[in-house]
């Protein structure tokens, strides 16, 4: 639809949530992979014109809508006149901070639509929040970020680098290992607790739980109790898949 307002059915903090990634997706490759484009399509000569995000993964620069109040929040205006004024770098940097602000914009708006209440706001903001921001990626801090928290010791490592809950193999995670003493005890303790702390379930979006599974598609964290898998049932799983990522699959098929 015009001004990116694509046909939505989103009714609950999952459905907004992979609106969410999916318009990200798309403002990320017009910022990165696709930077040579974009930068052509923003031409300063042209009208006010904007950058948006589909749910499809695709993207736009088109005029804001013309109706007023618009269908949804609208992205920031112009962002075409300073393509020139300015280095590339710090453009797409100060475009990408718009489109974080847009997506939060429009997330929240369809949260406010559909009625949700603080639990599944919370929820809401908790998935989006365990991804990095556009920005992040854009200028190079997300990876940063990611090689700064890498663990030192590979036992509490995992395949991304990134905090995760402590892990039994590549999959699942497990309870803290018995204490050799108490001194070595409070300071693997202390250690997990700045490491894993953050961590939220893609699921339920809390954090503390003793055993976990990571999908190797999306790469988010889940209780196992939340996607219903066991330690046991774990150990045999070879490629892991979450509810969002498996019902994507089989959309597509």
């Amino acid at each position: 639809m015009e001004g990116g307002a694509a046909a939505y059915n989103s009714r609950t903090a999952e459905e907004v949530f992979r609106d969410f990634r999916g318009r990200r997706a798309g403002m990320i490759k017009a910022l990165t992979n696709d930077v040579e484009k974009f930068y052509q399509l923003c031409d300063p000569e042209k009208e006010n014109l904007c950058l948006y995000g589909l749910p499809n993964e695709t993207w736009e620069v088109n005029l804001p809508a013309e109706e007023v109040p618009p269908e949804l929040p609208e992205p920031a205006l112009g962002i075409n006149f300073a393509r020139d004024g300015m280095d590339e770098k710090d453009w797409l940097a100060l475009v990408a901070v718009h489109s974080d602000a847009w997506l939060l914009a429009v997330a929240f708006y369809f949260a406010a639509r559909f009625g949700f209440d603080k639990e599944a706001r919370m929820r809401l903001f908790n998935m989006i929040n365990n991804l990095p921001t556009i920005y992040e990626v854009v200028t190079g801090a997300a990876k940063k970020q990611t090689k700064e928290k890498t663990p030192h010791n590979s036992s509490k490592s995992n395949k991304s680098g990134s905090k995760t809950p402590r892990q039994e193999n590549t999959k699942a995670s497990k309870m803290a290992p018995p204490k050799d003493d108490e001194e070595s005890g409070e300071e693997e303790d202390e250690e997990d607790e700045e490491e894993h702390g953050n961590t939220l379930c893609g699921a339920c979006g809390s954090a503390h739980d003793d055993f976990w599974i990571c999908c190797d598609v999306c790469e988010r964290w889940f209780h196992g109790k939340c996607v219903r898998i066991t330690p046991a049932k774990a150990e045999h799983i070879k490629q892991y898949k979450c509810p969002d990522c498996s019902t994507n699959k089989r959309a597509r098929a």
